[in-house]
């Protein structure tokens, strides 16, 4: 069974998978158990070979993934999303990568021991991050939007200049030792240029033909894939590693096209994008071969992944990022985080290749090397970003936010009481009168429709990992929360219960979770504000269990959430919660009756305790 081919693909797409959900059910970078998966099938247990039994295939099939993955990535360069911080992205996509080259050529001759025509292009290949790698930390980080966006650009922006570097350095190399003319220089300019040319025009040809209806909805994401791919192919058929640089263009192009239907494809795209990285990742990993790991511990080979890291890197930061305002907490951090992937790995071979047939044998050791500086940087950086962030205030937010749509009087109780228990909540309205009840009460609040494109430009969502769509408009609500569906997942999403004669329908095909009692929608909610209703707060102990206090709730009393003892929000659905253990505290929304009672019980006790302290 092992040596089926369809037995191994099936493999190393569920080990892909897996590794993504053990990550996210384990708070783990998701590239170390990728990584570690495929080391396991392949060299430890020998299970599988995907360079052997994929053969001629392979290479190819890994470039397409890549280029597929770098086009998804691209499609996210919006250029108003880095509105108030251009200048340090770019200073650290042209000077920073100046810099790292450099340094990381002289740290390869020197600390390695690379001849300098080698150091001089692997130097170059090693200034690339990439999305692969980058993306899936900052999901993980939860970082504040200045850092998050500079990485993410410095990634996705770099990571095909990288792969030319290194090729414009080996043309330059042979240049130099007289093994090629001044002609070859000439013609990668050329390709370099007709690459992007390429990507520009069917990026903004294929806008136009998206934006005018020429391509119906479901076929829209197939033929951009199809696209991509007929970039890619023919750039790199031109000559190799441009195709990386073209596939780029046509996605920066196509995300300032600002087209309708980006935001469809873009969700699309990031579902293909992780099965992708997380196969390609267990197959380059299983193809390697345990001599390959056991050179990795070459202590010049180590000295050398120890100054990329604590030397090259943070100096290209520091020097690309003088006098363009980011403060210092953010340029350590910069500094630090730079993790390679993908495209270093199936690059470097590559280049180990035709360096080997140009006469350089030290360049049959550019794998093991690049594969000690990935593993280096995916391990530290991986473990360390969350930590680092942490303690440089970087972090979005360490609390589970709400954003509520809606400014109705139940939505500024409900944020009002969360505020009350330390937890970030926004309350959004498309109408700036009706959220007059958050601002008499100090509830921040924006005034906007949260599906509007600027919107998603204009304002930091973050820190909010769970949305209530409360507006008055059931159909609106559904929308939202549809739409939110690949941004936040459907478990965080929830609406306030319709008050249509059948919500079924909605409900199993677009809405969020019907929060509350299912009799109680946002009318009667506002109703009940009106009549007297206040929120009240219960604590479950081991003596007063979650079940007795289901039992000895008045019949009129709305139970809305659980804060759990860790922190953690839990919003009551269709009259119901999960798992309330000691600790946790319940929010209800009770009569004036309740309230009255409670406040005539707790006067009791004081008389009787001191009708005791008398006696």
């Amino acid at each position: 069974m092992l040596d089926s081919l369809l037995f191994q693909i099936t493999l190393i797409v569920f080990l892909g998978i897996l590794s993504q959900w053990l990550a996210w059910r384990f708070n783990i970078p998701a590239i170390v158990i990728m990584s570690f998966a495929g080391l396991l099938v392949g060299p430890f247990l020998g299970l599988i070979d995907p360079s052997q039994s994929f053969g001629a295939i392979f290479n190819p099939l890994i470039s397409l993934a890549v280029a597929i993955i770098l086009f998804e990535g691209s499609l996210s360069l919006d250029f108003r999303e880095i509105k108030g911080f251009r200048k340090p992205i770019f200073r650290i996509s042209t000077i920073g990568a100046f810099v790292a080259w450099i340094a990381g050529s002289l740290a390869a001759h020197y600390v390695a021991g690379l001849s300098l025509q080698v150091a001089f292009v692997i130097g170059g290949l090693f200034i690339v991050t990439g999305p692969t790698v980058i993306l899936p930390l900052l999901r993980q980080a939860k970082l504040k939007e200045r850092p998050a966006s500079i990485l993410k650009w410095e990634g996705i922006v770099v990571d095909p200049f990288g792969a030319l570097l290194a090729l414009f350095a080996f043309n330059v190399v042979l240049f130099i030792d007289a093994q090629t003319t001044g002609v070859a220089l000439l013609e990668f300019f050329a390709a370099a240029l007709f690459a992007v040319v390429l990507g520009l025009g069917i990026g903004f040809g294929l806008g136009i033909l998206l934006e005018r209806g020429f391509v119906p909805e479901y076929l829209k994401s197939p033929v951009v894939f199809a696209f991509v791919l007929v970039a890619f192919g023919i750039s790199d058929a031109v000559m190799h590693e441009t195709g990386l640089l073209a596939v780029t263009a046509m996605g920066m192009i196509m995300a300032n096209m600002h087209l309708s239907s980006i935001r469809d494809m873009r969700h699309f795209k990031e579902n293909v994008s992780v099965l992708l990285i997380s196969s390609v990742f267990v197959m380059l990993t299983a193809s390697l071969s345990l001599d390959t790991l056991k050179s990795i511990l070459d202590i010049r080979m180590l000295l050398f992944v120890l100054a990329m890291m604590f030397i090259v890197r943070p100096l290209s930061i520091f020097i690309a990022t003088i006098n363009t305002g980011v403060p210092l907490n953010e340029k350590i951090l910069l500094g630090w985080i730079a993790p390679r992937g993908i495209v270093a790995l199936t690059v470097s071979g590559y280049f180990a290749t035709v360096l080997v047939d140009a006469g350089y044998e030290d360049g049959q050791v550019l794998t093991a090397l690049t594969l000690a500086l990935v593993f280096a940087t995916v391990l530290a950086h991986g473990f360390s970003i969350s930590w680092l962030a942490d303690k440089l205030g970087l972090t979005a937010t360490k609390e589970s936010g709400v954003l509520i749509i809606g400014g109705s009087p139940f939505a500024a109780a409900l944020a009002q009481e969360l505020q009350e228990l330390n937890k970030p909540v926004l309350i959004m309205d498309r109408n700036w009168q009706d959220l007059r009840d958050a601002r008499r009460t100090g509830i921040p609040s924006l005034a906007g429709d949260v599906l509007s494109e600027q919107t998603e430009y204009s304002v930091d969502l973050s820190p909010y990992e769970k949305m209530i769509a409360a507006t008055t408009d059931d159909s609106y609500n559904a929308l939202i929360c549809a739409s939110f569906v690949p941004d936040l997942g459907r478990e965080n999403l929830y609406q306030t219960t319709m008050h249509m004669n059948d919500p079924q329908n909605y409900r199993k095909s677009l809405g969020g979770k019907m929060l509350f009692e299912p009799t109680q929608d946002i009318h009667k909610l506002n109703d009940l504000l009106e009549q007297g209703f206040v929120m009240r707060r219960t604590s479950i102990t081991d003596k007063y269990t979650y079940n007795q206090f289901m039992r000895s709730k008045a019949p009129d009393s709305i139970p809305l959430f659980v804060v759990r003892e860790e922190g953690d929000i839990s919003f009551f659905v269709n009259g119901k919660v999960r798992n309330v253990e000691s600790g946790a505290t319940i929010v209800s929304l009770v009569s004036p009756a309740v309230k009255e009672a409670r406040v005539q019980e707790r006067l009791e006790q004081e008389r009787r305790k001191q009708a005791t302290s008398k006696d």
